[in-house]
């Protein structure tokens, strides 16, 4: 059971460090930080950009969850 649950929490870990690195940067100095100001605020969050943030949130929340339920089976 233990195994399985730290082989889960590995792809967990590497798939999250994947994510957030693919992501697009959202400042390039000061000009990208005005147009990444207006971006965020009107919502033109789109393509591969809004896949990534989504699957950045699962991947965070299991690797969470997994941290808290293998420490509880260790201890």
């Amino acid at each position: 059971m233990t195994v399985v649950l730290n082989v889960v929490f590995l792809i967990a870990s590497i798939g999250l460090i994947a994510s957030v690195l693919m992501q697009s940067g959202k400042s390039a100095g000061l000009s990208g930080s005005i147009a990444g100001g207006a971006q965020s605020m009107f919502g033109k969050k789109k393509g591969i950009d809004d896949f990534l943030s989504k699957l950045t949130i699962v991947f965070a929340v299991l690797f969470m969850v997994l941290a808290i339920v293998l420490t509880s089976l260790i201890a």
